[in-house]
C-alpha cells in the first residue's frame, strides 16, 4: 500500500517501517518513542508527519514537503542504491538534513576536513582503496602500540576491529578484502573508551540540548547498544559543549540536527571521534523538550526552502 500523503515523511528502512512493537521489542519501541515525540512536536507546528522506509518503489516524494532522516540505519550495507535514491529524491522535495552535508558526512574523510578547520579530532590516518600496505606495517609507521580499524563508509560498528601486533596476522585478510572496494581509517586505541565510555552530546539548530555517555560491556569496546553498549544520561561540561556547537558551527551548509561523539584521547585532550549528521540517533526520549527544538528546525527548513 502506497503510503498516506502528510507534510513530513520521517525516513526510516524495511527493519523499522512497523507502526508497533511487540512487547519484548525494545529496539523497536525505542525507535518509536522517539518518532512518536517528533510527530507531537511537529503537530505543534502544524505539520502532519509519517515514517516512511527511504527505499520503497512506491513512493512519490514530491508529495512531502520535507523528508527527514531518521533510522535509515541500513544505508551503508546499501551504499550504492542509497546514494543514487538520495540523487533522485533531492529534486522532488527538500531533505532534512540536505544532501549535500549527507554526502559529505557518509565518508569518514570528513574527520579530515574537520581538523583542518582546528577542530581536535581523534588522531586518523586514512589507507585508501587499493593499498597493499600490510596491516602490521601500517600499524608500525602509525607509532601506536595498539589501534582500531574501521572502513570510511560504516556505521554500528561494521567492521570495527581492534588491532595489535599479535592480531594483524589474523586481522590480514579481513582487511584485504575491504580494501578491494573501499577505504578504511586507522585511529589508536583510546583507552577512556573502556574506562569510562564515549560522550554524545545532541546539537539541534546549532544548539546544545543533551548528551548521553554511551559505554561498552563488560570485556568489548564497542559502544553500541548492538553489541551489548548500554546508554547513561550525562551533564556535560562547558568545554564539551563549547566543542559540541563549534563543531556543528563549522559545517556548510549549517545542520539542522545532529550529534557530535567525544572522548579524551590517550593524550588527555577532549576529541571529536565521530560526527553523525544523517541518521543519528538522538535519544529524544532521554530528553523530549529537544524534539520541539528538532521540530523546529525541521519547520525552519521547510520555510528556508
Amino acid at each position: 500500500m502506497t503510503p498516506p500523503a502528510a507534510d513530513i515523511a520521517l525516513l526510516t528502512e524495511h527493519r523499522y517501517e512497523a507502526s508497533t512493537a511487540a512487547p519484548d521489542d525494545w529496539y523497536l519501541g525505542n525507535i518509536l518513542e522517539d518518532d512518536q515525540l517528533l510527530i507531537d512536536a511537529l503537530g505543534a507546528h502544524g505539520l502532519s508527519a509519517i515514517r516512511v522506509d527511504w527505499s520503497r518503489s512506491d513512493v512519490d516524494w514530491s508529495r512531502y514537503r520535507c523528508a527527514v532522516f531518521r533510522t535509515t540505519w541500513d544505508y551503508f550495507d546499501r551504499f550504492d542504491e542509497f546514494t543514487a535514491w538520495l540523487g533522485r529524491v533531492e529534486g522532488a522535495t527538500a531533505l532534512c538534513n540536505c544532501a549535500s552535508i549527507v554526502r559529505w558526512n557518509m565518508d569518514k574523510h570528513y574527520l579530515a576536513d574537520l581538523e583542518a578547520k582546528d577542530i581536535p579530532i581523534v588522531a586518523s590516518r586514512f589507507v585508501e582503496r587499493g593499498s597493499a600496505e600490510p596491516l602490521a606495517e601500517l600499524l608500525a609507521a602509525s607509532g601506536w602500540k595498539e589501534a582500531v580499524i574501521k572502513p570510511c563508509v560504516s556505521g554500528s560498528a561494521r567492521h570495527t576491529y581492534r588491532v595489535n601486533r599479535a592480531n594483524s596476522a589474523e586481522l590480514e585478510p579481513i582487511v584485504r578484502r575491504l580494501l578491494a572496494t573501499e577505504s578504511i581509517i586507522l585511529q589508536p586505541f583510546v583507552e577512556e573508551i573502556v574506562r569510562g565510555g564515549e560522550d554524545t552530546l545532541m546539537v539541534l539548530n546549532g544548539r546544545y540540548t543533551h548528551a548521553v555517555r554511551k559505554t561498552a560491556k563488560s570485556g568489548d569496546f564497542r559502544v553500541q547498544v548492538d553489541h551489548g553498549g548500554t546508554v547513561h544520561d550525562l551533564t556535560p561540561t562547558a568545554e564539551q559543549i563549547e566543542l559540541a556547537e563549534r563543531t556543528m558551527a563549522v559545517c556548510r551548509p549549517l545542520p539542522a540536527y545532529g550529534r557530535v561523539d567525544m572522548v579524551r584521547d590517550n593524550e588527555g585532550r577532549l576529541a571529536v571521534m565521530e560526527l553523525e549528521l544523517i541518521e543519528p540517533e538522538l535519544w529524544l526520549r532521554h530528553h523530549p523538550p529537544a524534539a520541539k527544538e528538532l521540530a523546529a528546525a525541521i519547520a525552519e527548513n521547510i520555510v528556508l526552502k
